[in-house]
């Protein structure tokens, strides 16, 4: 198990190495492009089943305790170490992003991204993803800040060169606005490093504070959650994330949303809460105020970018909504409350999942119809993506529903136990404040149902029919005008012959259907290795 959590970590970076490398006789394939693209499927399969086993040996009835354990020094001097572990906080974590790094890997080698050789698209998602796990791996901060920043520059490239319109911008946006709030990130960890005389974030949650002062707390979380509050997003440190959605690839959009968002809310659990309580305490409410307004602030823009004539992109729109599901994680770390973190956790997996699945349809759609501008989507569809494409249609649906929170599926439980969490706060924060949050997060539950059915109805269902009077007025069409409307409406061409879902598309999707309904109908599967782990972490390791 120690080993295992190790080659989990670095695999994929050999692997990214390797992909630069001539393709061994074994993995070549008809072209040398297909053979690098088989590697990447290779390589994040083999970390998949690695992260499996790690979960299938994971000792369930101890998850507040850090197993497959490895610690070494590394650099005495500073007091820095190589040290990993994983408990029932990380270890879903972990699984969702080998899970949704293999499935982009699987999803690109039957559909590359249109870009520069696929040689470097490889290593920079296995690259990504090792960063991305290395952060929900380690246990001192100097690490977690490395690995925290080592998903930067994958990121950016993935947007800058394989990107669509206006990538260039969105990826600079991206890395500025990340990197100017990591800078300040630092700055907490060294604060909190020079006062604790230790990183060790074990030792440090242990403690729970003891040896800071309650200056130091205020001041350490404060730098510590601008750097993790732009990598969430909160509002209003989130327009970075609408951009990089629109112009990323599919697959970047995935990852993005599953995985590198959770980043910062798991530094707010990992770091915030048990090493800083009195300065999280300090700034809970002022965290959950930003949390509500980013509920209802991406819910609105969402509405904006739903109705008709609005030119509203689709791939924006759920970038908007991300801002408004991540709220919801955010109102429930606020609450500092075991039912509130246990919550925003499930949450945390939940969109990624779910969020994962809508960029992949968004994907898809833009891939059919040359586009992801609602207008001309509602347009094309005409009433019948449920008709030309049912199984797509009917995708999109469950996935829009799944999103909105409907009881059964991965995203209900999440939403309810952060606004139970919300209901009843931590000791010392105003509950009257705290209902009022989680009223205004109860009214964005609705707002997302509006935007997400208006979604629904306009993708699936398509525009109103014509009237009897327009039809009645319209002028007369020629043959030749009814032919070249046949074979294009709204500048799609032939609509007709409109692809369902293929098979390599199916394998793709499959899992996280099942993972979505899996989570909607046994919560306990989740909330059994975060409880305890979360009640230990709030209580400075004493439960």
């Amino acid at each position: 198990m120690q080993f295992l959590l190790a080659f989990i970590v670095g695999a994929p970076v050999i692997g990214a190495v390797a992909a630069l490398l001539p393709a061994p006789p074994g993995l070549r394939g008809r072209t040398p492009q297909q053979a690098v693209l088989r590697h990447g499927v290779i390589v994040t399969g083999t970390v998949l089943i690695a992260a499996v086993v790690l979960a299938l040996g994971f000792d369930r009835d101890h998850p507040s305790k850090m197993q497959a354990t490895t610690d070494i020094s590394w650099i005495p001097a500073l007091h820095v170490r190589i040290h990993l572990g994983t408990d029932g906080i990380s270890l879903p974590l972990l699984v969702l992003t080998a899970l949704l790094t293999f499935l982009c890997a699987l999803y690109s080698c039957f559909k590359p991204p249109a870009g520069p050789s696929p040689k470097a698209f490889v290593a920079l998602v296995l690259f990504l993803e090792s960063g991305t796990l290395a952060t929900f791996a380690v246990l001192d901060l100097v690490l977690f800040f490395l690995a925290f920043e080592m998903v930067l520059i994958p990121m950016y490239f993935l947007i800058a060169r394989w990107g669509g319109a206006e990538r260039t911008a969105a990826a600079w946006k991206f890395i500025l606005y990340t990197v100017l709030g990591s800078v300040v990130m630092l700055l907490g960890i060294l604060l909190i490093g020079v006062k604790s005389g230790t990183l060790d974030m074990v030792a440090l949650a242990t403690d729970n504070g003891r040896d800071l002062t309650h200056t130091t707390q205020v001041l350490a979380v404060l730098a510590i959650a601008i750097g993790l509050a732009v990598k969430t997003p909160m509002w209003p440190l989130h327009s970075w994330l609408p951009d990089a959605h629109t112009a990323a690839p599919t697959v970047g959009s995935v990852l993005l949303a599953g995985v590198m968002l959770k980043m910062g809310t798991y530094g707010f659990v990992r770091i915030a809460l048990p090493i800083a309580p009195e300065g999280m305490h300090t700034f809970a409410p002022y965290l959950a105020a930003f949390a509500v307004v980013g509920i209802i602030y991406g819910s609105l823009a969402c509405l904006s970018l739903a109705r008709r004539g609005n030119k509203g992109d689709l791939k924006r729109l759920i970038a908007y909504s991300s801002v408004g599901h991540m709220g919801f994680v955010l109102l429930g770390i606020a609450s500092m409350t075991p039912t509130g973190v246990n919550g925003a956790l499930f949450a945390n997996i939940a969109h990624g999942l779910i969020t994962g699945l809508l960029f992949f349809l968004v994907g898809a759609l833009k891939d059919r119809y040359g586009t992801a501008d609602l207008d001309t989507l509602a347009g094309a569809t005409g009433a019948a993506l449920y008709g030309r494409a049912p199984r797509l249609g009917g995708l999109v649906a469950f996935a829009a529903v799944a999103s909105l929170g409907l009881p059964g599926l991965a995203g209900f439980w999440g939403e309810m136990l952060t606004m139970f969490g919300a209901f009843d706060p931590a000791r010392g924060l105003s509950r009257p404040a705290f209902l009022t949050f989680m009223s205004l997060a109860a009214l964005g539950t609705l707002l997302t149902a509006a935007y997400l059915l208006v979604v629904v109805r306009r993708v699936c269902m398509g525009s109103a029919p014509q009237t009897t009077h327009e039809a009645r007025d319209a002028p007369e069409t020629s043959e030749a005008g009814k032919a070249h409307e046949t074979h294009e409406i709204h500048g799609i061409p032939d609509i007709r012959n409109i692809q369902d879902v293929q098979g390599y598309e199916l394998a793709t999707w499959s899992p996280l259907v099942a993972l979505t309904v899996l989570a909607g109908l046994w919560p306990a599967a989740l909330l059994g290795l975060s409880d305890p782990a979360v009640q230990k972490l709030l209580a400075g390791g004493k439960a």
